[in-house]
């Protein structure tokens, strides 16, 4: 299912399509593991990390993201001050320990970590770590996924290359990228990851990029939408929608800004639902 729906629903991913469909499924087929799974997804707004995030979380529990065993949290929402980081990493850790000691193949998903406080992710680099158990509690069976724009700059200077020297996204392999973007990570000081023992442990299994979307993943976008919701696809509105959209570099102009953040909107106008 995991396979399938982002092979249908996923679009200009390649990277993310391997990457987590090998690391969720081969980490559930692991009767021994030695550590929970965390993947770190990295990219533009609307290139599709919390849709992703979403598609894992409905393959593994009947009630996807509203299962009581899925947890999220939301940089700017839970954790707001800077002045309360020490009251956070408190919080932090007694949820992580509850819930595992409730249901040890729990997943927690940390949104807007390029607007997390540094430091503040350490707290959890226990659960993360190669411990049979803590406190009688084993987190082995856990999953953690990060979602962040940082690295997005050092993503799309990848994919520009490939695009300049006549190489298609489909040419750039995760080792192009992986390195590059987990430096740039922990060297980015608006970043939750800025210097982060996560990273510098090597705690963090997989760094996952997500390219820009370019003005043919918008349409495929715009087409499922309009498919989702029991319309009849209007190619001339398709069309219209897609040119609507922004696009980078200015002179190039081949990724959009906002990937397919708009595009639910940008429908409630054309069609009248």
């Amino acid at each position: 299912a995991l396979q399938e729906n982002l092979d249908r629903k996923l679009f200009g991913q390649h990277l993310v399509n391997k990457v987590v469909v090998k690391a969720v499924k081969g980490f559930l087929n692991n009767t021994n593991a030695k550590k929970p799974l965390a993947l770190s997804l990295h990219g533009w707004t609307g290139t599709g990390k919390n849709f992703v995030s979403k598609i894992v979380a409905e393959s593994i529990y009947k009630r996807g993201l509203q299962s009581k065993y899925v947890h999220q949290f939301v940089a700017t929402l839970h954790f707001p001050h800077a002045h309360s980081i020490n009251l956070y990493k408190d919080q932090l850790q007694s949820w992580i320990r509850g819930n595992v000691s409730i249901c040890p193949r729990s997943l927690f998903i940390f949104d807007e970590m390029d607007k997390m406080h540094a430091g503040l992710i350490d707290s959890i680099k226990p659960f993360l770590d190669y411990y049979e158990l803590l406190d009688g509690v084993s987190y082995r069976q856990a999953i953690f996924i990060f979602l962040s724009n940082a690295g997005a700059e050092k993503i799309t200077e990848v994919a520009l290359d490939f695009w300049r020297n006549g190489r298609t996204r489909e040419d750039i392999q995760l080792t192009d990228i992986q390195n590059a973007l987990s430096v740039s990570i922990f060297n980015n000081k608006n970043s939750g990851f800025w210097h982060s023992t996560l990273i510098d442990r090597n705690l963090i299994d997989y760094f996952v990029p997500f390219l820009p979307l370019e003005y043919k993943h918008v349409k495929m976008c715009v087409r499922v939408e309009i498919e989702s919701r029991g319309y009849a696809v209007d190619e001339d509105i398709l069309t219209r929608i897609a040119d609507e959209m922004t696009y980078f570099p200015r002179e190039e102009r081949i990724y959009s800004d906002k990937g397919c953040k708009t595009v639910d909107a940008k429908l409630d106008y054309y069609y009248d639902f």
